[in-house]
């Protein structure tokens, strides 16, 4: 009688692993993070456009010499895109400054 059938479980190979990161399919890519972020901003969509079809009352706005009337939705959705361009100019600010820094430290 062989010996192969009677080792105990412990002295037999281990199947070789193979980690996620190791599968083309787990990998990051520009395309996946594309399809991500279009995911994503979908559902940000359904959700931005229920809102504003349960928000339709109008409401007074007043800015600076302006007045109006705009449904409530609308007037929310202007404020915020606002403040993200506002957010966005002090970024480009200072991703402009850390690149200038950069620079400087090179030469």
């Amino acid at each position: 009688m062989s010996n192969d059938l009677h080792q105990p479980a412990e002295t037999f190979p281990e199947p070789p692993v193979t980690e996620l990161s190791d599968s083309p399919a787990a990998r990051h890519t520009r395309t996946g993070a594309a399809w991500f972020g279009i995911c994503l901003a979908a559902v940000v969509l359904v959700f931005l456009i229920v809102f504003m079809l349960q928000n339709t009352d109008s409401v007074e706005v007043t800015f600076l010499w302006m007045h109006g009337n705009l449904p409530l939705a609308l007037a929310l959705l202007v404020a915020s895109v606002g403040t993200a361009i506002a957010t966005m100019i002090v970024g480009a600010a200072r991703i402009i400054q850390l690149r200038r820094q950069a620079r400087r430290q090179r030469h």
